[in-house]
């Protein structure tokens, strides 16, 4: 039987496939998930600091997720762009 942790690791590598083709937003939801897979297996392992760690770091990545899907992230990646 597939454990959350493999089903969160396998997610995880989903979400780094979809960045390296570029697609941000489905790369993130995709993480999103998998950080749902290790929230329960943390619960599973009854592991209170690791629920509310992986808690804090979803609730991060979605207000991330809001501010790059408003427009409101003005980050750059190419070095030649002034800020």
């Amino acid at each position: 039987m597939i454990s959350f942790a493999v089903l969160g690791g396998l997610l995880l590598n989903i979400g780094a496939f979809l960045t390296f083709k570029g697609k941000i937003y489905q790369a993130v939801f995709i993480y999103l998930f998998a950080d749902l897979c290790w929230i329960v297996m943390a619960y599973e392992k009854e592991d209170l600091w690791g629920v509310i760690s992986i808690s804090v770091g979803v609730i991060f990545g979605i207000l991330a997720f809001v501010k790059m899907k408003n427009g409101r992230m003005n980050k750059s990646l190419n070095k030649d762009e002034i800020e």
